[in-house]
């Protein structure tokens, strides 16, 4: 897919103004620097059956969460300086209200109502750090776009080639491309020092609050964590099957999903066995998921992903999908896979026949065949640990649905029984 051409964004207030305040926005962001459209504040949950209506429309009810507390960032963004405000903030806030799935925050709701949460306090606070993970998400994704030089995200410009694209005309392509580097950098900083502020001040009872306050500063230390394992992989050509899969797990399978179970479960305030059983299972999820996006990014539909195809090739990224495959030519002396994944890992240059030579040797070494099973694999045994956690069915069900789905595993991942063998150079599924 080729990269669709940036468009400008001008501040959504003129200097000395406020700009919407104290409202929600009612349907998605214009891209061409309109102004947030709002409505009026709907109510929190009044009780367990609006909680329940709740259950209909998650990523609604996150996106309205999201837009009553970015309009206020935003209105006081633009009073500390209009120009910051208008060219980073308000792109902060476009790119999570126009967010993708809200996969994280609906984990999140899930387990809450999957651990009996449907008191009106705790649903809010749900929907709150439901919104606090989103805006972390923001700050992960315009971070790693700049680290990967990726020039798209959700099918549009990264926000980083959007800024850029803004200036070029003006300074040139070089210094252009810099300032959107730098711009970015300070736009993942915003969307952070917001999701804290979010977290901060959603009121939790003082036992809950000391949990749902570990786990978040855990989980970011984790994602830093990961993503430093990762570049460094790419830096010094590092990438040993676990050293991969420890980068992956924490960054992926700890991040993506085994911590938001753990919020959610523990505002509805569960049961210690039932924090490590939804634990256990979120992290198998979290890897199969992990491991599904690598196969995405070479063997995926850009359509599909909003993605350019290729790109952790490009960068040289130490996958667990190529670091299998580079064992195993290894192993069988397989000197032409070899030499195909020193020509072309790490080639800004990649050209679609070296992406082609990429995936017969992943296909070749049977490397993609056995990460699939074991995508497969990951997701059965985190459905089985999920099934031996003592859930209400009310969200028992849903949840189980969207761990399923998150894996990203063929249907018939759910009907396996027993407990499943690795499969050759397996990830392993427990702790």
């Amino acid at each position: 897919m080729r990269p669709v051409p940036a468009k400008d964004h001008p501040a959504t207030a003129p200097p000395g103004t406020a700009g919407p305040v104290g409202s929600l926005p009612h349907g998605p962001v214009a891209d061409d620097g309109e102004e947030l459209r709002v409505r009026q504040s709907v109510p929190v949950p009044g009780g367990p059956a609006e909680v329940r209506r709740i259950d209909a429309d998650v990523p609604g009810a996150i996106g309205r969460v999201l837009g009553q507390v970015l309009a206020e960032r935003l209105r006081r963004a633009l009073l500390t300086d209009p120009l910051s405000g208008g060219e980073l903030a308000e792109r902060v806030a476009r790119f999570t209200l126009q967010g993708g799935k809200r996969t994280r925050a609906r984990l999140l709701w899930w387990a809450f109502r999957a651990c009996a949460g449907r008191d009106a306090a705790s649903a809010t606070a749900a929907l709150r750090i439901g919104g606090a993970l989103e805006l972390l998400q923001t700050c992960a994704l315009v971070h790693d776009d700049v680290m990967d030089r990726a020039v798209l995200r959700r099918g549009r410009p990264a926000l980083h080639t959007d800024l850029a694209d803004r200036y070029a005309g003006r300074v040139g392509p070089e210094r252009a491309e810099r300032f959107g580097q730098s711009a970015a950098v300070l736009a993942g900083d915003l969307a952070l020092a917001w999701a804290d502020d979010l977290m901060a001040e959603t009121p939790l009872a003082p036992g809950t609050g000391k949990v749902v306050r570990r786990l978040w500063s855990d989980m970011r230390t984790e994602m830093v964590a990961g993503q430093y394992l990762d570049v460094q992989g790419q830096v010094t050509g590092v990438g040993s099957l676990p050293r991969v899969l420890r980068a992956a797990c924490l960054k992926s399978a700890l991040y993506s999903v085994e911590r938001p179970l753990a919020l959610g479960a523990a505002v509805a305030g569960a049961d210690r066995v039932t924090l490590r059983r939804l634990g256990d299972a979120g992290r198998c999820v979290g890897m199969a998921f992990q491991l599904r996006d690598d196969l995405d990014d070479v063997f995926g539909d850009p359509r599909v992903t909003g993605e350019v195809c290729g790109d952790d090739i490009r960068e040289g990224k130490p996958t667990y999908l190529v670091a299998l495959a580079r064992t195993r030519a290894e192993a069988a002396g397989d000197g032409a896979a070899l030499a195909v994944l020193d020509r072309w890992l790490g080639d800004r240059a990649l050209t679609g026949r070296g992406l082609n030579e990429v995936r017969d040797v992943l296909v070749a070494t049977g490397a993609r065949a056995t990460v699939e099973a074991e995508v497969d694999r990951l997701a059965g045994q985190g459905l089985r640990h999920f099934d031996g956690a003592d859930l209400d069915p009310e969200g028992a069900g849903p949840l189980r649905e969207l761990l399923l789905a998150t894996a990203g595993a063929r249907p018939e991942a759910d009907t396996a029984v027993g407990p499943a063998a690795p499969a050759a150079g397996g990830v392993g599924g427990d702790r």
